[in-house]
């Protein structure tokens, strides 16, 4: 029974693989629209006509906001892809030897709990993201209803303050 076990724990190579994909494809997502603020910027290009009323630099600014979005969902991939790696495929002798190579602090992933409590926290993170970048974009027509983004995003947060899973060991 237990070399079931121990074979079928390799299943968790395919979120690994398909994680690190993800995260890959979002740091070109991420380097494009990186690319696309330049060429906003320096070249006069428009992407989008729904953005035609804004200025250069709020479109620029658009853009980068969005990048930096796309680059800490990759990240939050990478993460996760290493964090399953560490807890269901690597042996106990391969942790003794990885003991001795040194793994960033902010990689290291004790615990199942470690990889939900990211994810938590990247959710707030990208929600609040996803508000600067819906008030700037309709800076000119703000309505009350765009209240209830930042409303969810405290509720979110103190959900997860009550339920603990935004401390740090």
């Amino acid at each position: 029974m237990k070399n079931i076990f121990n074979t079928f724990r390799h299943m968790g190579l395919i979120a690994i693989i398909c994680s690190t994909l993800g995260s890959l494809l979002l740091f070109v997502v991420g380097a494009m629209k990186t690319y696309t603020a330049f060429a906003i910027v320096f070249l006069g290009k428009v992407p989008e006509e729904s953005m035609a009323h804004l200025d250069t630099a709020e479109l620029a600014t658009t853009y980068l906001i969005k990048s930096l979005d796309t680059f800490l969902i990759a990240f939050v991939l990478f993460i996760f892809a290493h964090g399953v790696f560490t807890l269901f495929i690597l042996d106990k002798d391969e942790k003794e030897l990885k003991g001795k190579i040194k793994v960033l602090r902010w990689i290291n992933t004790p615990n199942i709990g470690h990889l939900k409590n990211i994810l938590a926290e990247v959710i707030v993170i990208i929600l609040f993201v996803k508000f600067l970048e819906l008030v700037l974009v309709n800076i000119n027509n703000l309505t009350w209803e765009i209240l209830i983004l930042p409303i969810s995003i405290v509720l979110l947060s103190a959900g997860l303050k009550l339920l603990g899973l935004g401390d740090h060991e």
